[in-house]
Order: C-alpha cells, then sequence, then structure tokens
C-alpha cells in the first residue's frame, strides 16, 4: 500500500500585532501535510508551525519531511517516525496527518483510535492578551470574553501590566505568560503579590537554561514549564520546579506524542495545560481532543487569523466548540 505524501506552505496574516518577550509578528507561516491513499480513496490533513525559538525554519520543516516521504509510502507507522524526527513541527503536521487517514479508512473519527474521547461540549480556553503597554492590555482585556485571560510579559514592568488587567478584568482568572523573560529576582519579588491579583498560573517565568533556580522558591500559584519541556522523556526531570507543563503538539511529536507526554505527566504527578502555537483550527482539533485530561486549555491560536479554515472551531465567549463536521477528524 502506497501513501502519497504533499507538502505546503501557507501565509495566514493576522487581525493585529502579536507580541511576546521575543519579539512581534502579523503573519503565521505554517506548513501542511496531506496524505492521499489512492486505493481506498481517502486522505488525511495535518498542521505544524514551525518556531524559531526552536532552531525551526519553513524551509527546514519542508525539507524534513520531503525526506521523511519514502518511510511513509513504505508504511512506517506513527511511532516510527516519532522516533526518527523526534518531536518538532514537521513530525506534528505528518502524525496528524497519520492519524487523520486512519481515522478516514475506517470511516470514522481520530477518537475513535485513541480511545480518548472528544469534549462533550463547549470547553472553556485561555483569551491571550499580546504583550502591549498596560492601558492597551487593559483596554484588551475588558474586550475579551471567557473568564480565564492569559497575559502575555516580558522583561519590562510586569506588575503594572498585571495590575492594569486584574482592575478591567477582576471576574477573571490570569495565567501569566512570561516566555522566559523573567529572571530570579523578578520572579521573587512579584510571586507574592500574584494571587491576590487573580493570577492562578505563571508559564515559564525564567529561561528554560536557567530554571534549576526554581528549586525550592516559594510557589504561592501553579508555576508551569512551556520552553523547558517538549517530549515526553523531559517531563520527569521538570517535577521538582514546576507544578505544571504545557504541551504543544509543535513540541510533543504531534497527537501521538502529546497523549504520551500527558500520561507521563500524570505519573510525574504534574497537572497538564494543553497549549499551542498560533495556528489554524487544523492545528488546533487535534489538541482539543486531550482538554478533558487538562487543567487548563489554550487553544485561542485561530482567534488571531484574519481568516481560519472552514469549517473551523467555534469560538465564543471564551468557550470552544467544535462544528458538525470540521477541517481535522476529531
Amino acid at each position: 500500500m502506497s501513501i502519497t505524501l504533499t507538502v505546503a506552505t501557507e501565509n495566514w496574516p493576522l487581525k493585529e500585532v502579536f507580541t511576546i518577550a521575543r519579539g512581534s509578528r502579523t503573519e503565521v507561516q505554517v506548513v501542511t501535510v496531506r496524505l492521499r491513499d489512492e486505493e481506498h480513496g481517502c486522505e488525511g490533513l495535518g498542521e505544524g508551525v514551525p518556531y524559531a525559538r526552536y532552531g525551526e525554519t519553513v524551509e527546514g520543516v519542508v525539507t524534513t519531511l520531503e525526506k521523511t516521504a519514502p518511510m511513509v509510502a513504505e508504511g512506517a507507522g506513527r511511532a516510527d517516525i516519532l522516533a526518527k524526527l523526534g518531536g518538532g513541527a514537521a513530525n506534528n503536521a505528518l502524525d496528524c496527518a497519520m492519524w487523520a487517514l486512519e481515522a478516514a479508512r475506517r470511516g470514522g473519527a481520530v477518537s475513535d483510535l485513541t480511545g480518548v474521547a472528544p469534549p462533550s461540549g463547549p470547553v472553556p480556553s485561555a483569551v491571550t492578551l499580546s504583550l502591549d503597554t498596560p492601558e492597551v492590555m487593559a483596554r484588551k482585556a475588558r474586550q475579551a470574553g471567557g473568564r480565564l485571560i492569559k497575559v502575555k510579559l516580558g522583561k519590562g514592568d510586569s506588575l503594572a501590566r498585571i495590575q492594569a488587567v486584574h482592575q478591567a478584568r477582576p471576574d477573571a482568572e490570569l495565567i501569566l505568560d512570561a516566555n522566559e523573560g523573567w529572571d530570579i529576582v523578578q520572579y521573587r519579588a512579584l510571586c507574592p503579590k500574584l494571587a491576590a491579583l487573580g493570577v492562578v498560573m505563571v508559564e515559564q517565568p525564567l529561561p528554560a537554561a536557567d530554571d534549576a533556580a526554581l528549586r525550592g522558591e516559594e510557589r504561592p500559584v501553579l508555576i508551569c514549564a512551556d520552553e523547558s519541556v517538549h517530549l515526553a522523556r523531559d517531563i520527569p526531570d521538570l517535577a521538582d520546579r514546576y507544578d505544571m507543563v504545557n504541551i504543544k503538539l509543535d513540541k510533543a511529536g504531534g497527537l501521538t506524542g502529546a497523549i504520551e507526554a500527558v500520561k507521563t505527566a500524570e505519573r510525574c504527578g504534574l497537572q497538564v495545560m494543553i497549549g499551542c502555537m498560533v495556528g489554524t483550527s487544523l492545528a488546533m482539533m487535534p489538541g482539543l481532543l486531550l482538554a478533558g485530561q487538562a487543567r487548563f486549555v489554550d487553544l485561542d491560536g485561530p482567534l488571531w487569523m484574519q481568516q481560519d479554515r472552514s469549517p473551523g472551531l467555534i469560538f465564543e465567549d471564551g468557550m470552544i466548540q467544535l462544528p458538525r463536521r470540521g477541517v481535522w477528524r476529531i
């Protein structure tokens, strides 16, 4: 049985500038994989978002996928691909396409194959505020729906931004995402003040290379690893400095690697957030399958798009709902 692999790149303009501690962007470049089984007349799609922080480029991801095409054509399985590629955007796009293709062959959904039940109703998701002045972030917070707001921060005056968002939305729980932008001195200064400002979790406060400094530190709110964790095998070493891990399919090696990472986190006594890079609904749907196993879900990437894929996820007042038949077979 021969499978044809087609790789494409796409640019998706954003509604507005998206800024984090490492920089800004006005569009997202994604890589898509289409697997076609001519014998059975079916196909599967997947999307990966190359991320420069991890040394990825669009060109590099495309090259990796093209080199992997012979393995796929010869019948390599998802575990073979994960072992070969070891995570990243290329593996995510290919892995999700493989799940979708198998589901299409069987005439069912990916959830039938994984044994993980899809959401039975709307799922609450964090709504992200791009890094900006306290005044602008407060205005965006008032406009944001839902009760869980993710606040992007950096090296500047984080406290003023947190206070402004909390004052604008005292009803909301706040997730702070420093994207490695703090140091241990800033962490110690801010942490005692956070719970009173509605903060429930801080994501990756220190650079991954420096996060050993978190050992033994007070954690008045949950501390979550993001840049410090990629694959399931990274998780056991993090339990002495984090309470949670942010599992993103673009890091973990697609849905296959993410399922393994969730199980590993549970064994290590760590809670889970299912997160994302900024991408389309094609990239969000596989992650949404794991929502029932997560303390927090952060899959609002399509909200930043001028236009999403159709039929894509439905976003309303901080909740995500599946369309009747979406662009991926969840």
